[in-house]
């Protein structure tokens, strides 16, 4: 990565460093400072709208190590968030977990699930590991929604809120902290990875299997480590969504939704750190002003309000394809010629 005009670096840990300059630091001590103000001062209905774009980040950061980093595509994604979420409800619930073991459990278990799915991926690649991963997102929500006497079947069950100690978080406001703060370590860790030997591991195994092997690397080793780190982020994001819901039905863990995580990633910009945010944020923003378009049409048209919702779909598809054609490296490219025109300034050339 390249430093602005003026900048160099004198030793091996400078440049092996994320935050490199002054500026930088001072800009994420400032950033972090303001984001965990949010609270103070937004209304309820913009905390809800944090809490969730927080917790589907979780999420896609997992399913960008696993197809972004190390090309392991998979379209089973919202299942192995279902078997999180499943697993922190039933612990918390039915047998009295305290919520922060249970939310390593669900992590945990939901990496282990991930890695039997993952098994396929020593033998087969691209369009067939895709079916085997939807594959798993189809027997895994069956198990969802008929295993009634665990899951509550297709109805599910209401969860209890999430608490540590005597903090008991039961609205938006106090469970923004805690979502924000596994979102934190979580992308912590993440730029680490892509820094570390396993994550450079992922990389050689996506851009050319058969070079990282005759290099050395074991191909089935880093396939199910990437397959259980991705499932485990899955996992912890699952926990904190039906703990933010408080409640946990098979519909939430749907094939779309699967779908809609591969849709963050290819707009926001696999393999790249700020992908999973670009992707999230551009979706949901979308979301939110088409919501707010579509009541204002509705005023004074209420029937028109109908054949907009039903476009809306249709809308993010059109989207979705623009990118692939004119921009198949997401926004993240963007940011990245963003980033670069000023470093180079004012040598532009």
């Amino acid at each position: 990565m390249g430093l602005p005009c003026g900048c160099y670096n004198t030793t091996y840990a400078k440049d092996m460093a994320i935050l490199r300059t002054k500026t930088h630091w001072a800009l994420l001590i400032g950033g972090l400072i303001l984001w965990f103000s949010i609270p103070l001062w937004s209304s309820a209905y913009l905390l809800h709208i944090i809490n969730y774009v927080g917790i589907l980040i979780i999420a896609t950061i997992g399913l960008n190590i696993l197809t972004g980093y190390c090309g392991q595509f998979s379209i089973g994604h919202a299942a192995f968030v279902g078997v999180g979420g499943y697993t922190s409800a039933i612990l918390t619930t039915n047998y009295g977990f305290p919520f922060l073991g249970a939310l390593i459990c669900a992590g945990l278990m939901a990496g282990l699930i991930g890695m039997v799915f993952g098994l396929p991926a020593l033998r087969v690649k691209g369009f067939y590991l895709i079916m085997a991963t939807l594959a798993a997102q189809f027997i895994l929500v069956y198990i969802f929604g008929h295993w009634d006497s665990m899951t509550g079947g297709a109805l599910g069950f209401h969860v209890v809120a999430a608490s540590i100690g005597p903090l008991v978080f039961l609205n938006n406001r106090s469970q923004f902290y805690i979502i924000m703060i596994v979102l934190v370590l979580g992308v912590y860790f993440a730029q680490n990875l892509s820094r570390m030997q396993l994550g450079r591991a992922f990389v050689a195994i996506r851009d050319n299997d058969l070079a990282a092997e005759v290099m050395g690397i074991s191909l089935w080793k880093y396939k199910i480590i990437a397959f259980f780190i991705g499932c485990f982020y899955a996992g912890i994001a699952g926990s904190l969504y039906v703990h933010w819901m408080r409640s946990v039905i098979p519909e939430h863990f749907s094939l779309l939704s699967s779908i809609w995580y591969c849709a963050y990633l290819i707009i926001g910009g696999m393999g790249t750190g700020v992908g999973p945010f670009l992707g999230v944020g551009l979706v949901v923003g979308l979301t939110e002003l088409l919501r707010m378009g579509y009541g204002a049409v509705a005023g004074i048209f209420p029937y028109a309000s109908v054949y907009f919702a039903a476009g809306n779909n249709m809308l993010f598809g059109l989207v979705l394809i623009l990118f692939l054609i004119f921009e198949p490296r997401g926004l993240a490219h963007r940011w990245g010629i963003l980033k670069t025109s000023y470093r180079l300034w004012p040598f532009s050339y």
